[in-house]
């Protein structure tokens, strides 16, 4: 997916992998929303227990997305934007890269049709 350093799994990745389960983006969705919450609060949300909620947080928090911080005997949840936003450069990086790929074919096709016209420009008859 992304470049590996000697067998790790690079931020990125872990940020891919976190947001491939629909939960989890739901999760961050209602964390953006809510602001800095429970896991019980959100999983008032969700048709899911809380127990359920807690382990998908701690795969967001093991990917940067969130973190938790302790309220008395409570864990209070909040979105990290900064591995999101690492991300995100990384996808625009990959994009703009792919941009340029496919304007060299095109350029290439064009100068390809381009010769293959005779010199008056009509197309030949077979």
């Amino acid at each position: 997916m992304t470049e590996e350093h000697h067998g790790d799994v690079s931020p990125v990745d872990g940020v891919l992998a976190a947001l491939a389960d629909p939960t989890r983006r739901q999760l961050l969705d209602l964390l953006a929303e809510l602001g800095e919450v429970t896991a019980t609060t959100l999983a008032e949300h969700l048709p899911i227990s809380r127990q359920a909620v807690v382990k998908h947080l701690a795969v967001l928090d093991a990917a940067g997305l969130v973190t938790g911080r302790r309220a008395g005997r409570e864990v209070l949840y909040a979105v990290r934007p900064a591995a999101l936003n690492a991300t995100a450069r990384w996808m625009a990086a990959l994009a703009s890269d792919w941009d340029r790929r496919l304007a060299t074919i095109k350029r290439l096709a064009e100068a390809a049709e381009r010769d293959a016209l005779p010199p008056d420009g009509e197309p030949r008859q077979s």
